[in-house]
C-alpha cells in the first residue's frame, strides 16, 4: 500500500501496515488481519482512488499524550506488561487482554493514530478521516477492559477540545456499550455520548442502560440505547433515526467523532445482534449526513469491534471509508476473485460474492407510531423519556 496524496482529498485514513502489531494471540478474536484486509479490499477495488482519497501514516503516542486521559500508573504497567510482567489490578493479563512484548508500542499507535485523525479534521475542514485501527472503546483511564488498552478515541475528542472546539458529539454503534468513553466524560457538558448497542443484560460490559444519562455537571450528556438480542436492520436503523438525528440537532456539535465496531453483524461469534453489512453502511451514511448538516464534515470515524475478520470486517470497513468520502459503493459491487480466492484459502469459509448481503433494509420512521408490544419499541421510549426531557425534546413527538 503506497500512501496516496491529493490536493483536495475526499477523505483522509489513518493507517499504516505498523498498526498490526496490536495483536494479542495468535488465537485471539481481536486480530489485526483486519486491518490488513480492509485495507487491501480498499486497494484491490481501487476505492481511494475513485473517490480522491488520501492515506496518512500513524505514529506512536508519546507519554505526555497518553497522561492526557491515562494515568501515569497505568501507563507504567501497560510498559511492565510489554516486559512480562501481568497485572490484573490494571486490567493486563487476563482472557480478554492477554500481554505480549508491544502491548505499549502497539496500542499507542493506535491511539496516535486517531490523535493525527483529530489533527487533520482541524487541519482540513470538511475532510472526513477514517481510522479504522481504532475505536478502543472499552478503555479507562487507570485500566484496560474489553480488549483495549489505551483509549484512542476519547483522546481525539480531548485533543478536539483542547484545540479550541466547544462541542464534541460521539455516536457508538459497536454492538457493546462504548462505556470508556462515557465514563472519561460523563462529567463534562461539552461532550455528548450517544451508544447504541446490545443491552447489557445479555452482553459485556453490562452497563449502558437509558438511565445513565450523564454526571452532575453535565445532565443530558450521555444518551444510551440498550438493544435487546436478536435485533435485525429494521429494528436497529428504526433506533437510531428515532433518537440519534434528534439529539444530535439538539446538541449542535462541531465535531462529531464515531465509532463502527461491525461485531453487530449477524456473522459475529461474540454477539447475539443480526445486522447486515447493508444496514451497517447505512448507519454510516445516518451519520455522514449528520456530519454534514451539523459540523461541515467536521468527522472522524473509527473502527472498533468486529471478529467475522474474513467475511465481514474488511467490507464493512470499506464502505464506511467510501461513504465518508461521500461516495457511497453500491451493495452490489462484485468482491474481487483476488480477495475472495485469499478468504477461502486462508480461513476455509465461502467468501462473499458481493459487498452487501441482498438486505432489503425497510425501518418504520417514529412518525408511524409506538408498538407497545414490539421490544424495541420499548427500549427505544425508555431512552427518549430518560433523555429528551432535558434536551427540551417531546418523547413521543419529536
Amino acid at each position: 500500500m503506497s500512501v496516496m496524496s491529493s490536493a483536495n482529498p475526499s477523505v483522509t485514513v489513518v493507517y499504516d501496515r505498523h498498526m498490526s502489531a496490536y495483536r494479542f494471540s495468535d488465537n485471539h478474536p481481536m486480530n489485526p488481519e483486519r486491518m490488513r484486509m480492509t485495507a487491501d479490499l480498499l486497494e484491490q477495488l481501487d476505492v481511494m482512488e475513485q473517490v480522491g482519497g488520501r492515506f496518512s501514516s500513524s505514529y506512536s503516542a508519546s507519554d505526555d499524550e497518553l497522561f492526557q486521559i491515562h494515568t501515569p500508573e497505568y501507563v507504567a504497567a501497560v510498559k511492565r506488561a510489554g516486559e512480562g510482567h501481568a497485572d490484573e489490578a490494571f486490567g493486563l493479563g487476563t482472557e480478554d487482554n492477554p500481554i505480549f512484548p508491544d502491548i505499549h508500542d502497539a496500542a499507542a499507535r493506535l491511539y496516535g493514530a486517531s490523535l493525527m485523525g483529530a489533527a487533520l479534521v482541524l487541519g482540513d475542514a470538511g475532510v472526513p478521516v477514517v481510522n479504522f485501527g481504532g475505536g478502543m472503546h472499552h478503555a479507562h483511564s487507570g485500566n484496560a477492559s474489553g480488549f483495549c488498552i489505551y483509549n484512542d478515541a476519547a483522546a481525539a475528542i480531548l485533543r478536539l477540545l483542547s484545540s479550541g472546539v466547544k462541542k464534541v458529539m460521539y455516536i457508538d454503534v459497536d454492538a457493546h456499550h462504548g462505556d470508556g468513553v462515557q465514563d472519561i466524560f460523563y462529567d463534562d457538558p461539552r461532550v455528548m455520548t450517544v451508544s447504541l448497542h446490545e443491552s447489557g443484560r445479555s452482553l459485556f460490559p453490562g452497563t449502558g442502560f437509558p438511565n445513565e444519562t450523564g454526571g452532575p455537571n453535565a445532565p443530558n450528556s450521555a444518551v444510551n440505547v440498550a438493544l435487546p438480542a436478536g435485533i435485525r436492520d429494521n429494528g436497529w436503523l428504526r433506533a437510531f433515526t428515532a433518537i440519534v438525528p434528534a439529539v444530535a440537532r439538539a446538541f449542535e456539535p462541531e465535531v462529531i467523532v464515531s465509532q463502527h465496531g461491525c461485531d453487530g453483524h449477524e456473522l459475529d461469534p461474540l454477539t447475539n445482534l443480526r445486522l447486515s453489512i447493508d444496514g451497517q453502511r447505512q448507519t454510516a451514511i445516518e451519520i455522514a449526513y449528520l456530519a454534514q448538516e451539523l459540523t461541515e464534515n467536521r468527522w472522524l470515524a473509527t473502527g472498533g469491534g468486529g471478529y467475522d475478520i474474513a467475511r465481514t470486517v474488511p467490507r464493512a470497513w470499506t464502505h464506511l471509508v467510501a461513504v465518508a468520502a461521500g461516495k457511497p459503493l453500491d451493495v452490489q459491487t462484485p468482491v474481487p476473485q483476488k480477495f475472495r480466492d485469499y478468504i477461502s484459502e486462508r480461513y476455509g469459509v465461502d467468501a462473499p460474492e458481493k459487498m452487501g448481503d441482498e438486505a432489503e433494509l425497510w425501518w418504520r420512521g417514529w412518525e408511524m407510531g409506538y408498538d407497545p408490544a414490539d421490544p424495541v419499541d420499548r427500549a427505544i421510549m425508555a431512552t427518549r423519556k430518560e433523555a429528551f426531557p432535558g434536551l427540551g425534546l417531546d418523547p413521543w413527538f419529536d
